[in-house]
């Protein structure tokens, strides 16, 4: 077995990007209201209220939504975020902007301590890569929502 050949063979993390025009075509997200709702189609209607859920929002320079990354999925009382895979999500997406949200099964909106420590990790990784942070968006199963851009939060 000659082990400088295997030394030398290094794996390869190919980049594929598919622009998807259909979303393309949707309007600027001006508002957390426009992104609430928009958030809103990335959510399992039918778990919303029994099971955390994280999705992030990808945009590009003009506000225009690029895809819906839903991160991960979790139980009655909170869900696990890797925010590597949302980094990657946004670099493989070529975003310049994420808003990040997840849900309160229980209805309520008031954000918790790690809910703040989370959003200021995330931020603190897209300073990094410079990616803005536009908001971070806590949904209800009723459809309410509380933004922590609109309560200066971020």
């Amino acid at each position: 077995m000659n082990t400088s050949n295997n030394l030398m063979s290094v794996r390869e993390v190919k980049l594929k990007y598919i622009p998807h025009s259909g979303i393309l075509k949707r309007k600027n997200i001006s508002s957390a209201h426009d992104a609430f709702l928009l958030l809103l189609e990335g959510y399992d209607r039918n778990t919303i209220g029994m099971q955390e859920q994280f999705i992030v929002l990808l945009m590009n320079r003009a506000n225009k939504p690029l895809g819906i990354y839903k991160a991960s999925t979790g139980g009655i009382t909170g869900t696990m975020v890797d925010i590597r895979l949302i980094m990657t999500a946004a670099l493989k997406s070529l975003a310049t902007g994420i808003i990040i949200s997840h849900n309160h099964p229980s209805g309520n909106q008031k954000y918790s301590d790690l809910d703040l420590a989370l959003t200021k990790q995330i931020k603190e990784a897209c300073k990094i890569l410079t990616i803005d942070l536009l908001d971070h968006i806590i949904v209800t199963p009723h459809h309410d929502f509380f933004s922590f851009a609109n309560e200066g939060l971020l």
